[in-house]
């Protein structure tokens, strides 16, 4: 049987990279995913790379930092499939700047992503949450629920020109230590995966080919100093950026009833690299 037979999660941020490769990774081992992307076509390219592996997938559409998000991709997910066990909160993007250069907006977007939309979601299956582990104790049943937030190493250790970026992906460090001590009488398993050097269109080499991302009405370029991917190589034990695939494993060993008795921690998939 698989892991994660029967199982139901949700994964923002789940239409390209490191969230595609998670959703596809849960739906491998059984469950049934709820897909996220601000577009509909990648979302539909995961879904159906989902149901190929046989396993159900449906999407729901938008904007994490949305305020009615939360509240919107909860209820879709339970209509769809009746429960909730695992939730990722992964959607985030970078928007760089040196901090006299850095505008509010750019610092409000990062903490928004980063650290509103993960709480917004989390407070949005509370009830759910609640409701039904109060239900499976007066059965006579209990298995554990996962939570999975996605960090970086720029929240544990700062990087240079990403004050918003690494200040978001430190609250989440945060959060994921908050929940686990008020969910964890729900029976909820709450931890945190610190990506490092990760290729994607995140982390390509900046150029006139770097791609750009439309968020609502802003286009924020993606990519970083290929002199900087350079020096982060070197100074890898593993001796290169991981791929999407291995960072998706990182979070699958939190989502599988192996790290049942395992919550509150923060782990690193950076290839051994640290500062």
């Amino acid at each position: 049987m698989k892991k994660l037979e029967g199982k139901t999660a949700i994964v923002t941020g789940s239409g390209r990279g490191i969230g595609q490769a998670i959703a596809l990774k849960l739906a491998r081992e059984g469950a049934k995913v709820m897909v996220n992307d601000l577009d509909a076509g990648p979302a539909e390219e995961t879904i159906a790379k989902i149901r190929a592996l046989g396993s159900e997938a449906r999407s729901c559409l938008g904007d994490v930092t949305a305020a009615d998000f939360g509240t919107r991709i909860v209820k879709d997910t339970l209509d769809a499939f009746g429960g909730i066990d695992i939730i990722v909160n992964n959607a985030g993007y970078a928007w760089d700047g040196v901090i006299q250069k850095m505008t509010d907006e750019q610092w409000y977007a990062m903490l928004d992503v980063h650290a509103t939309a993960p709480f917004r979601i989390l407070r949005a299956a509370s009830d759910f949450i609640r409701t039904a582990a109060k239900k499976e104790k007066e059965e006579g049943r209990s298995f554990n629920r996962k939570v999975v937030n996605i960090s970086s190493i720029a929240g544990m250790f700062g990087n240079a020109g990403q004050m918003g970026y690494s200040a978001g992906k430190a609250a989440i460090v945060g959060m994921t230590k908050t929940m686990s001590k008020e969910w964890g009488r729900y029976q909820v398993n709450v931890n945190c995966v610190a990506f490092g050097l990760i290729q994607t269109r995140m982390t390509q080499p900046v150029g006139s080919g770097a791609a750009v991302a439309k968020i609502g009405e802003r286009e924020v370029k993606m990519g970083i100093q290929p002199e900087f991917i350079e020096f982060m190589n070197k100074m890898i034990p593993l001796g290169r950026g991981g791929t999407p695939e291995e960072a998706a494993g990182a979070v699958y060993l939190l989502c599988i009833p192996e790290s049942d008795y395992i919550s509150g921690e923060l782990l690193l998939a950076s290839g051994g690299f640290v500062m």
